[in-house]
């Protein structure tokens, strides 16, 4: 089973919040997922980004994928 880390897009219209899921790479964005491993909120300045950081490197390790989203999260990522 190829295995995603992605964004999942929640809250209301216009104002977004992401939780940071793996997920099946074959599944739509807002379908069953494997494991939330952060969330992510870019409304506040400077935006908020929560990240397990055991079960990132583990799942990374176990051969998932970053996707898009988060590749474009990387600056922050580097912080957490």
């Amino acid at each position: 089973m190829p295995a995603a880390i992605r964004l999942m897009r929640v809250g209301k219209k216009k104002y977004p919040s992401y939780r940071i899921i793996v997920i099946d790479q074959r599944k739509k964005r807002g379908g069953r997922y494997i494991d939330q491993i952060g969330y992510y909120n870019p409304m506040p300045n400077p935006p908020v980004l929560q990240l397990d950081k055991k079960k990132f490197q583990d799942w990374l390790n176990k051969g998932a994928v970053l996707s898009e989203g988060i590749n474009k999260l990387k600056n922050l990522l580097k912080r957490v």
